[in-house]
Parts: structure tokens; sequence; C-alpha cells
């Protein structure tokens, strides 16, 4: 990446707040997001260039769509900003990201604000997770199921199990890491939730079926939420540094980007991978051009990991896809704590989405968002100890759309 983005700062709502239940909606959630995204990030709202918001389902759970004219409508300051919505399930605010990375590399705006929102929790449970089926190729998936994405991931849990085995211990570990990693995130929808010593079993009552290979615990938590970050170019950030007093190098930049797409039918990319090393092999080499972008080799060069746990099938093919183990041996980087806090490489410090929460269209913003934090050394009880490089992986649907950043502490551009 020849022109660097800098992320000068964001703002997280509250993960477990129902909006509905005290009268606002999605339209109040985008006003908070804004504003107190440019607030954080030390800017006028007449600095912001260009808006960029991420959201998958406003049609479905709000019956609102056109949410690049809501920013000005609810943030009037805003007004005559260009603004546009950007959809990709699970990674629509990771589009968002990119999109205002490409205007401000290609010098049209020095100063972004990219927001990610989502709305859950007016519909009823069993409504909302209808809604969400619209990620997925509609009546043409080719399996039979209560919940689509449980049964989904379910089935990725038994592709691993085909391909190489699979120890459900290793994902009920995955969940108790993210969710004690939740406890110290004081913006985490699981933040106050308890468990006793079966929670993290296969037990059938502490612990339920969903959907074959899919336990109540391997579940991300969709909730409502927002999450918006200001993005500048260097000649921005270098002037904002002078005028807030800061150092340029006290701000976290994109050092790298990997973006790849596949099909919509999970079962189509089994087929497509059957004889390769990788379950997912686009998912690797997005990964492996964030990397190359950012001018690193491989995991190695990361600090720490914000990865999509939609369910903990999602990490545990993370894990191998991003090179922590080879292909096949997630289960080894579970066993020796390498994803646990204090390992070799902590992953979802944030609690990720089964214990932060998955505001969906608001995932890939929240990610990058933390990942920014824990550069900058401002991820409070979350930080792990030095970091200086976090890579963020964030997927849609069943692995059809796939981003993945590189964040370092800013330096001198």
């Amino acid at each position: 990446m020849n022109s660097p983005v800098y992320i000068l700062g964001g703002h997280q709502t509250d993960f477990a707040k129902a909006w509905a239940r005290q009268g606002q909606d999605i339209s109040d959630m985008t006003r908070e997001t804004a504003l107190g995204a440019i607030e954080a990030s030390r800017v006028d709202a007449s600095d912001i260039q260009s808006i960029h918001v991420g959201n998958a389902f406003g049609e479905l759970q709000r019956r609102q769509a056109h949410l690049g004219a809501m920013v000005a409508q609810v943030a009037p300051e805003l007004w005559g900003v260009p603004a546009m919505r950007h959809e990709g399930a699970c990674a629509s605010s990771s589009l968002a990201v990119l999109s205002s990375m490409a205007e401000i590399e290609a010098g049209r705006y020095d100063c972004v604000l990219v927001l990610g929102v989502e709305e859950f929790k007016n519909l009823p449970g069993n409504e909302a997770s209808v809604n969400q089926n619209a990620a997925a190729w509609q009546d043409r998936e080719g399996f039979d199921c209560t919940f689509m994405w449980p049964a989904a991931f379910g089935r990725v849990a038994q592709e691993y199990g085909k391909r190489y085995g699979l120890d459900r211990r290793h994902l009920n570990r995955i969940a108790e890491i993210n969710y004690g990693n939740a406890k110290r995130n004081p913006l985490a929808q699981t933040r106050a939730w308890r468990f006793d010593e079966l929670s993290f079993t296969d037990d059938d009552q502490a612990n339920p079926l969903i959907e074959p290979g899919t336990r109540r615990q391997d579940c991300g938590q969709i909730t409502d939420g927002g999450c918006g970050v200001v993005l500048a170019s260097a000649r921005f950030a270098q002037a904002h540094a002078r005028r807030t007093g800061q150092g340029l190098d006290q701000l976290a930049r994109i050092a790298g980007w990997g973006h790849r797409n596949a099909g919509l039918r999970l079962l189509d990319k089994f087929e497509r991978s059957r004889d390769q090393p990788y379950v997912f092999p686009h998912l690797r080499t997005a990964i492996e051009d964030a990397w190359r972008r950012a001018g690193v080799q491989d995991v190695r060069s990361m600090d720490g990991i914000e990865t999509h746990d939609c369910f903990t099938t999602t990490e545990y093919v993370a894990i191998d896809h991003l090179g922590l183990t080879p292909p096949g041996q997630s289960w080894r980087a579970v066993e020796d704590g390498t994803i646990a806090p204090g390992g070799a490489c902590p992953v979802n410090m944030s609690g990720g989405l089964i214990g932060c929460g998955h505001p969906v269209g608001a995932t890939g913003s929240r990610m990058l968002f933390d990942a920014a934090r824990q550069v900058a050394g401002k991820a409070g009880d979350c930080q792990i100890e030095g970091a200086r490089r976090i890579q963020t992986l964030n997927i849609g649907g069943s692995c059809a759309t796939v981003v993945s950043f590189v964040v370092e502490g800013g330096q001198p551009a």
C-alpha cells in the first residue's frame, strides 16, 4: 500500500442495549454512532467529506432502506455530505471501509466517516432468524434445517471432521475463551452473563444442540449495535496530529487489506476445495493479500487477531487459515494456549461475535475499531501488552465475502 490510511478514532454503542425496548430504532443508533465517532476522533463535522454505511438487513428488520441518506437526516451537521450504503451480509461495514479507503487513496477525499449499524431486537428472534437467511442462497443450499446458519456452520464442523477429525472439546474451549474475554469488555453484550461447569461441555441441558454440529454456546450473539470510525489520508492525519498535539505515531493505520468472494452456496465451496489443503482457499488468499500489502510474511508478525466467530467453527476455520497451525490442526492452538489471553497470538480479546455480540452490519467496523484501539494502547482491560500489529478477519454468509485488514501503530508517512 503506497497511500497510508489512518484511523483517527471511533465509537461503539453498547451491544447489550435493545434499542426498540427504549423507544428507539436504527435512526437513533445511526445518530449516536456517527456523532460519537466524530467526537472521539477530535474532528469537526465539517471535516467529514464522505460517508459510507454498512448494513445488512435494514429493509427486512425495520423496512428501512436508503441508509446513506439516513445519516444526514438524523445528524444535520452532515447534510450535503456524499454518502452511500453497502451490503455484504456480515462483512457489510468492512466493504464500507474498503470503499472509504479507495476514495482516500484516489485522492478524492481526505477525511471519511464509516458506520456500521444493525437492528435486530425489534422483532421476535425466530422472525429475525428467518430474515438472516437472505445471506444464503434462498431455497438452494441443499440441506434441510430449522435454523439456517447454525445448520450451515454445523456442516462446516462436519466437513472438518471428515477431512481432518474434529474434537468438540476444542470448539467448547473457543466459546469459553471468548465469553471470558467479553467479561472484561464494558461494551460487550454478554459481559454480565453467567455460566457453570457444564456450560462449555456437550451436556444436552446446559449446552443443548441447535442443529447437527452446533450447540448453543457455539453461536455468536445476534444483537443491536453500531460502530463508526473516521479514516483519513496521511496529509489530513499529519495536520490533525499537529492540531490535537499528538504525534502521528499515536494513530493507528491500515497497513494492508485483502478482499475475496466466492459463491453463495456452502456445499459448492466444499466441493471446489475437495483436494486442497484449506477448506476455503479464497479465505486463505484474502489473508495472504493483506500480509503482502502490509509487507509482512505471515501471522507471526501479528500481536493478536480479531476474527469472525459467528460460530465456534468459524474461529476454528480462521485459526488454520491464518496459519496459526497447519491446515486441519486448529486444535493445537486451542490446546497450547496460543489464542488465549497471554498466549502467543491472542484471538478476540474483545470477546468476538460470541462474547461481544454480532450486530451483523456493524461487525467489520467494530473489529477494525478494536484493532485500532489495541495498537494505540487504548483497549483497557482487553489490552494485549505491547500490541503493535493486529489482523482482522471478517466474513459474510458461509465464507462468501471475505475481508481482512492489517492494522499497525501509526508511523510517519
